[in-house]
């Protein structure tokens, strides 16, 4: 079998990290519950309630309904009929924020922001002597919990990819720890379509060649993966081992926003395109906004259904002045590519060439907006 050894090594030569990844519960829907008690305990959805709005952030409850963040609004209301909209205030989870990252602060400098609602932390070097990482979550909960009225769940582990996966599995209000020796079979118990990436279309692939698992993954050589995934075999080979080599960098300069959908079924379509396209504007627009971020560049990016990607991006002479002039530019990249070649499983929009005033923040912020 072949396998890329150096990469395995290098993450054992350079030492066992503790990481934490500390992610709020349903944030902005939280944040509003708590602030209006009128909507505890009610299905309730930030964002935008029109026929083109989509959500933000759904609560729990809303979830049950199978709400999801990205939805379009209109689904949302089909799925959950009492659903309550709620407008995003961006000013108060930034302030929120704030609030929660100086409780981060208070445990170690070594804090990477990935949004308003979560981040890593390295406390390998254990600044207040507490003597495990696992308490030091605890601890961070505990005063997220006193101090904002608001719950977080946390995932401990020794790398980044690890930690993230670990926050999300006894959600919400919980822990979920992956010791040294446990993260290939962790990782290798879960369903592909856990890992970060791997979109609906892409777990689809997989499980026509035979891949459900992290174990079906780990089955393959990284040679296999390239010839069926491209580079993006070499992050699956990773991924199904439970190795990841990247630093926790704080304060990091964010080079870019955005966001991307990989669409249940290929479209093609000019109405169902510029549809998508308006779905993805509104969410990157609100990630624009919670930023404070100006910008002059804005990227197409389309993953067409072989797997080819391409991008498009036209580079202004200003700051990008509001949401309608971002709409206007990213409507008239995607009219240009019309007709597609062949139908898209996957579209994404960035803003970049980035000013801001907050520089505590991630350097790339491509999400994906629907991963399930």
């Amino acid at each position: 079998m072949t396998r890329p050894a150096p990469e395995e090594d290098a993450e054992e030569a350079q030492g066992l990290r503790k990481i934490i990844h500390v992610d709020m519960d349903a944030f902005f829907a939280s944040v509003e519950q708590r602030d209006n008690p009128d909507l505890r305990g009610k299905p309730v959805a930030v964002g935008g309630s029109s026929g083109r709005g989509v959500v933000a952030a759904a609560s729990y409850e809303a979830r049950q309904f199978g709400v999801r963040s990205a939805m379009p609004s209109a689904t949302a209301k089909r799925k959950c009929p009492d659903l309550i909209f709620c407008k995003a205030r961006f000013d108060i989870y930034r302030e929120v924020s704030q609030q929660i990252r100086e409780i981060f602060r208070h445990f170690t400098p070594h804090v990477e922001p990935l949004s308003l609602d979560e981040a890593y932390l390295d406390v390998t070097d254990d600044i207040r002597g507490i003597g495990s990482a696992t308490r030091i979550a605890e601890l961070i909960r505990q005063r997220i919990r006193e101090e904002t009225r608001l719950t977080a769940s946390a995932g401990v582990s020794y790398n980044k990819f690890l930690a993230k996966l670990a926050s999300d599995q006894n959600k919400p209000d919980g822990i979920c720890v992956i010791r040294p020796g446990q993260g290939a079979a962790f990782v290798q118990s879960l369903p592909v379509r856990r890992f970060h990436g791997v979109g609906p279309r892409g777990a689809e692939k997989m499980a026509r060649l035979g891949i459900e698992s992290g174990a079906d993954l780990a089955k393959k050589d990284v040679a296999w993966l390239r010839s069926h995934f491209g580079s993006f075999g070499d992050y699956l080979y990773r991924a199904a081992r439970g190795i990841d080599l990247r630093p926790v960098r704080a304060n990091r300069i964010r080079k870019s926003i955005g966001g991307e959908r990989t669409f249940h079924e290929d479209i093609s379509s000019g109405p169902a395109l510029r549809e998508a396209l308006a779905n993805i504007i509104d969410i990157v627009w609100g990630r624009i906004e919670e930023a404070n971020a100006k910008g002059r560049t804005i990227t197409l990016k389309l993953r067409y259904s072989d797997f080819q990607l391409m991008t498009r991006a036209r580079s202004l002479p200003d700051f990008v002045a509001d949401k309608a002039q971002f709409a206007r530019v990213a409507g008239e990249l995607l009219d240009a590519q019309l007709p597609l070649p062949m139908p898209i499983r996957l579209m994404g929009l960035t803003l970049s060439s980035l000013d801001r005033p907050d520089a505590e923040a991630e350097e790339e912020d491509t999400a994906q907006l629907s991963l399930l």
